[in-house]
């Protein structure tokens, strides 16, 4: 499969019958687990890259981490999507250079973050990047609902600003209100991805209000660490640890030379 009809195929699943949901993965076995549960596509966390090598999330500080990431699972059964903040960079030549470099290994789409800051830079940022890697899919994220007040006038400033830069879908993490979500798809001639929340839609609603791709973001590798500190906790009080445990087989082959390979 050649790597535009690739790219295609992932914007492809953004338009289907239900949304896109998509788990984020953290490494090769993470990515891997997650392909064998028949998931099509897998994104990256950045709070994970950031957390093993031991620095904030949104810092601007793990580019090579992400490209390192990206390398290992950039040819992997699945089609790759990286969350790299906001660039990693200021400069939009930068930003394209870094989506030029993540095309190279197999990634797909990139999703960039305007962490609230200048509107005309982050739209410089998705040209750039459309510049660079015309067929990689630009999921722009605008943080209105997860850093500021939320307010609906901005948020749709900011992604049209997006829109028109060039960005092939559009994600707005910490808005949950039904109501809020609805007109948003509604207005919008790109695919909307919204973050899953237990305190929001389920998917089936989420669906319904037309979101066309969901993100769990980092709750897989949050719940990974909760798991693995509940199973120690359990060995030290005396108790069998619960929960679902592969074996070391199981991991052992998610890393065998046919796990490396996208299939054609």
């Amino acid at each position: 499969m050649t790597p535009a009809a690739v790219t295609t195929a992932f914007a492809r699943l953004h338009h289907g019958d239900e949304p896109l949901l998509l788990p984020n993965a953290w490494d090769h076995a993470s990515a891997a687990a997650f392909a064998a549960q028949g998931f099509p596509a897998v994104g990256t966390t950045s709070l994970a890259v950031a957390a093993a090598a031991g620095v904030p999330d949104g810092a601007s500080v793990t580019r090579d981490e992400t490209l390192r990431l990206a390398l290992t699972l950039g040819r992997g059964p699945f089609l790759l999507t990286v969350d790299a903040e906001g660039g990693f960079a200021q400069d939009p030549d930068a930003v394209g250079e870094l989506a030029r470099q993540l095309f190279a290994v197999g990634a797909v789409g990139i999703n960039l973050e305007d962490g609230l800051g200048s509107v005309p830079l982050h739209a410089a940022k998705i040209a750039a990047v459309k510049k660079a890697a015309p067929t990689l899919f630009v999921n722009a994220r605008t943080d209105t609902h997860w850093l500021g007040d939320g307010d609906d006038r901005d948020t749709r400033r900011r992604l049209d600003a997006y829109r028109q830069a060039g960005a092939d879908g559009v994600f707005v993490p910490g808005l949950t209100d039904p109501a809020r979500i609805a007109a948003l798809t509604d207005w919008l001639d790109v695919p909307l991805n919204i973050l899953w929340s237990p305190d929001g839609p389920s998917l089936p609603r989420l669906a319904d209000l037309g979101v066309r791709r969901v993100s769990l973001g980092s709750l897989p590798y949050r719940r990974a660490l909760g798991a693995a500190v509940e199973a120690v906790a359990a060995v030290r009080a005396g108790r069998v640890p619960g929960g679902a445990t592969p074996t070391y087989e199981d991991v052992q082959a998610s890393a065998s030379p046919g796990q490396c390979s996208r299939a054609t």
